[in-house]
């Protein structure tokens, strides 16, 4: 103990300036020197991501708020008054408003009009901070805006357009197909009006064309049902426009070519009439016995036109209703004997988009081409694979990646149908009379029920 104390006194006896070298090369202390000039940026650089994080979050809950309040808003657009509707948009809006933070919207710089039937607003909301509080940064302000126009309540012109292909003769029942395979020439199952030779006697009288021996068996045809499927629209049309002021109706066939049957009109009752007149083309007392599409499809674009914003008559949003069994079909190309059998393909959806591009919604309800392993015709062209057909070398189609290499045909046709149509929600496929009828009705009910979001 003794020596250390004297040791100790000696360190104290020596001039402080011989210790000067040693303390200058210790560096002991440079770190904590250096986390201290840093600290405070690299926490303040984690606190704005954190924060940012945080308060984007929100800012992206308050936008689907803001839009699911506008979007039930728009729906009472023709019931409501604006102050109610502005009431019902702040109250359903305050009342989602994130633990993260509190949302405001500016009711006095909402927009609603009724006439339009639009509605426009903004939101604001404050995201307190937690690392940012270091800078003396408490809250961070986020805001959003949304815009939404009902076409349900618009001006809208709706286009109904049945396929009038042979193939849509085809008997609708199982029951109906069985009828028509024991009494019809060569067990056909389509009624078509084109002469197939006698049938067997059915109650002693035999028939010269499929068609008089489906009416005699009062078999119901894909044709029929497509009628009764498109009266039910146009019920429904009436029912969402009992005034008849804001709703056209035209009606249209597609075979070799697109044909106007009807000028969209306001009134249901004039075409509900004209659908069931046997003279305009639209009922199974008439066929055509070829399916151009591409053809039929570029000229019903013409028919169609531009789509307006639905803000006035002049201006009408247009939806485009076509019901179809989509095979792209000539009789001749089926009994051929060369590579014309090949042509019998699912039509190629690019034909749909001069429609889509013009601004319409194009809804497709496929009416489901039925096996029929029996029938020759079939075997050698829609039970064949799509991969070997002119799918893609005559009608210049582009095969679904998704589709696998093996699929016939018949299995390719919804692939090509859903392409067709604006989006997968505006593709229906039935098979049966009373989900074909349902099926057209709910593509209407549908696209009505909706709402766009503007902005």
């Amino acid at each position: 103990m003794g020596l250390r104390l004297s040791a100790f006194f000696k360190s104290l006896a020596r001039p402080f300036g011989e210790d000067l070298p040693r303390l200058s090369s210790d560096k002991s202390g440079n770190f904590g020197l250096t986390f201290a000039l840093v600290a405070l940026p690299v926490l303040l650089g984690l606190g704005v991501s954190v924060d940012y994080v945080r308060a984007y979050n929100v800012k992206a809950k308050m936008q689907a708020d803001l839009d699911a309040a506008l979007i039930a808003a728009v729906k009472r657009v023709d019931s409501l008054d604006e102050s109610q509707i502005k009431t019902q948009v702040a109250n359903w809006f305050s009342a989602q408003s994130d633990k993260q933070a509190t949302y405001k919207l500016l009711v006095d710089t909402m927009v609603v009009s009724k006439t339009n039937r639009t509605i426009n607003a903004v939101a604001t909301g404050v995201v307190p901070t937690v690392f940012l509080g270091i800078a003396n940064i408490k809250s961070v302000n986020v805001s959003v805006t949304t815009s939404v126009a009902g076409p349900a309540t618009s001006y809208l012109n709706v286009y109904l357009v049945l396929d009038k292909s042979a193939s849509m003769m085809l008997a609708a029942t199982t029951a109906g197909q069985t009828q028509m395979k024991n009494y019809a020439e060569s067990n056909c199952v389509f009624a078509c009006h084109t002469a197939e030779g006698d049938s067997k006697p059915y109650n002693g009288v035999v028939y010269h064309t499929n068609y008089a021996l489906a009416r005699a068996m009062g078999v119901q045809l894909r044709t029929d049902v497509a009628v009764d499927a498109t009266e039910s629209v146009l019920s429904l049309v009436a029912a969402s426009d009992p005034t008849q002021s804001r709703i056209k109706v035209g009606l249209y066939s597609i075979g070799s070519n697109a044909y106007e049957v009807l000028t969209p009109t306001f009134s249901t009752s004039t075409a509900k009439t004209t659908l069931n007149d046997d003279s305009k083309g639209l009922t199974s007392a008439t066929s055509q016995t070829t399916s151009y599409f591409d053809v039929s499809l570029p000229k019903l674009a013409q028919y169609v036109g531009t789509a307006g914003d639905g803000s006035a008559a002049s201006k009408p949003l247009k939806l485009v209703l076509i019901l179809t069994d989509g095979v792209q079909s000539d009789r001749p190309w089926v009994v051929a004997n060369d590579s014309s059998p090949a042509k019998v393909t699912p039509l190629n959806p690019d034909w749909c988009k001069a429609m889509k591009i013009a601004g319409a919604t194009v809804g497709i309800l496929y009416t489901e081409y039925l096996p029929m392993t029996w029938d020759w015709g079939y075997n050698r062209t829609l039970n064949q694979k799509i991969s070997g057909s002119a799918f893609t070398t005559t009608w210049g189609g582009t095969i679904d990646p998704d589709a696998k290499s093996s699929i016939t045909r018949l299995g390719y046709i919804p692939y090509a149908l859903k392409a067709c149509a604006s989006s997968s929600d505006m593709f229906i496929s039935a098979a049966d009379p009373d989900a074909i009828e349902a099926g057209l009705s709910t593509l209407f009910q549908q696209y009505l029920g909706s709402v766009r979001l503007t902005q």
